[in-house]
């Protein structure tokens, strides 16, 4: 069991919490949930020891392993397979368990022509994989993973999402999706307000156990100020009246020992709606035997062909180097098709949120310049207004974008899309960095959006709420399928899924249809009771809310 006892971490002037105390229990599964800037990864740091704490302290036990990822990835083997097994425990006679090892960079996206590659040749996120693999592989008694989802295609997060709910030593899980966290977790570990607190559930639990809390704190307060003002009234009354000298004494000394209560500052959260213009038409965009590749000869995708509709949301989903980025960059105009044609509806105006147009910020602008070069023609005020929207009030507006973490610039990129009306989203990715809060903020926003939305990523979460139909990079092949993920799941499913379902219960190649068949019958099931039970829930909630805002109008 891991104990951390009264810790405390500020930078400067800036206080991140102070005080705090928790343990992780044995066989605990955490998630770490927190705004941006709150502490989350700076927790895990002082945790491994790559910060120090400014006081308390941190105990370990003896012979405790921690895993955590690191930031600077050094290989130690020639191999991809070696690298994964480097650390692994050996059995008698000096034999590695290789077969657990090869199952696991499967899981993780890589293919067993892969093994005997050297890792030098990958691509950052695939190193960072191997990495994970690595660690994953050692069982450590503690594993921290900071936004693991950042690196994983939507494939291979199924498959860490089921491995990490049969993890049996201790785990601390960073993440902005509360669908992934909350599949995984037994315990909730929230910062917020400069405290850390621990409560067994899932993160809704947490949130509402704090709300509640703090609604009680407000009422204590506002009783509290009550009887303090009648105390200073009596005490301005008969401050002067010999006969009512003691009385008075003995209100001063109350008021004295009252221990008070402050009123709770507003914390900012991301809260904003995409400025739409209106397409006229019921089509945003045809897509005509497009074919693309990097190498005319290795085409990433060919003839695709899809009409999107004004309203419509596009979920683009696949395994990581397939195309789904490409395509985006494709619709964007970003790229050039091979063959095909892209044909906009005449008064189709693009958003764009790219991966790379992060890095394409400009390091040396403030944040109200970088938003304010997207659209020259909106002024101060409409740009202070924007950069207010993106969490940037007052001087935060002016800090240059060199020194921002990179939730901090999604944010600005999002903000340069607003100074544009537009009416076709192209996402890709743009839930990368942010927080918990800020993902649903996005996903409120893309909801609420008049026009056409396309969105690339690897989120289940995001393709259940938003999409009503999808592009499938599986297979080596570009699907369209009419239809939502849970349907795409239930119909089709992920190839690599449906073949290892059918290894695990050797069933002849013939007879993967019976498969999918009992598949989709078992989440037909699973619907029919889980979806009437979701409608209720949402109802209460907005009974809740309905009854919070009558209680409001009568005080």
């Amino acid at each position: 069991m891991l104990e951390v006892r009264g810790i405390s971490k500020s930078y400067g002037t800036r206080t991140l919490f102070s005080d705090v105390n928790f343990t992780i229990g044995s066989k605990e599964r955490i998630g770490v949930i927190g705004l941006n800037g709150s502490g989350k990864s700076t927790l895990f740091k002082l945790i491994i020891g790559q910060e120090e704490l400014d006081s308390g302290s941190i105990y370990i036990p003896s012979d405790y392993k921690i895993g955590y990822l690191k930031q600077y990835i050094k290989f130690d083997a020639d191999t991809i397979l070696d690298e994964a097994s480097y650390d692994m425990p050996l059995l008698e006679g000096g034999i590695k368990e290789l077969h657990l090892a090869k199952a696991m960079l499967q899981g993780l996206g890589f293919e067993q022509s892969d093994f005997d590659k050297s890792p030098t040749i990958l691509s950052g996120g695939l190193q960072v994989r191997l990495q994970l693999a690595r660690l994953l592989l050692t069982k450590p008694n503690l594993l921290l993973l900071d936004e693991p989802s950042n690196y994983l295609d939507i494939v291979s997060l199924r498959w860490l999402t089921s491995f990490l709910r049969s993890w049996d030593n201790e785990l601390l899980l960073i993440t902005h999706d509360r669908e992934f966290m909350d599949a995984i977790i037994t315990h909730t570990l929230g910062i917020h307000r400069q405290q850390i607190r621990k409560l067994k559930g899932k993160t809704t639990d947490w949130e509402h156990a704090i709300e509640e809390a703090e609604i009680v704190h407000e009422q204590t307060r506002l009783n509290q100020e009550r009887k303090i003002a009648q105390a200073e009234r009596f005490i301005e009354r008969f401050r002067y009246k010999s006969t009512k000298a003691k009385s008075v004494q003995s209100r001063i000394k109350a008021i004295d020992r009252i221990d008070r209560l402050e009123q709770l500052k507003e914390i900012q959260e991301l809260d904003f709606s995409f400025t739409s213009e209106p397409l006229e038409g019921k089509i945003a965009l045809t897509l005509k035997d497009i074919s693309f590749g990097y190498n005319p000869q290795n085409l990433l995708f060919k003839d695709l062909n899809i009409t999107i509709g004004s309203r419509e949301r596009i979920g683009i989903i696949g395994k990581n180097g397939k195309g789904k980025t490409t395509l985006l960059r494709l619709l964007a105009g970003e790229l050039k098709a091979l063959r095909g044609s892209i044909t906009y509806a005449p008064k189709a105006k693009l958003g764009y949120f790219g991966q790379t147009n992060i890095e394409r910020l400009n390091p040396e602008l403030t944040i109200e310049e970088e938003i304010s070069s997207a659209n020259p023609q909106n002024t101060r005020t409409r740009v202070r207004g924007i950069c207010g929207l993106m969490m940037f009030s007052s001087d935060d507006a002016l800090k240059k974008i060199k020194i921002l973490s990179g939730g901090e610039r999604s944010r600005v990129l999002l903000g340069k899309i607003l100074v544009h009306p537009t009416n076709v989203l192209l996402l890709d990715e743009p839930t990368n960095h942010l927080d918990i809060s800020s993902t649903e903020a996005l996903l409120d926003a893309a909801n609420d959006f008049p026009g056409a939305v396309i969105v690339v990523t690897h989120s289940e979460m995001i393709l259940r709420k938003l999409c009503d139909r999808l592009i499938v990079f599986d297979d080596g092949k570009c699907l369209i399928f009419n239809g939502s993920y849970d349907d795409f799941l239930e119909k089709v499913g992920w190839k690599e899924e449906v073949d290892n379902l059918s290894k695990k219960q050797d069933v002849p190649e013939n007879n993967k249809k019976e498969l999918r068949k009992k598949r989709a019958e078992i989440l037909t099931q699973r619907n029919k009771i889980l979806k009437p039970l979701q409608k209720r829930v949402a109802d209460l909630e907005n009974d809740i809310v309905e009854n919070e805002e009558k209680l409001k109008l009568l005080e």
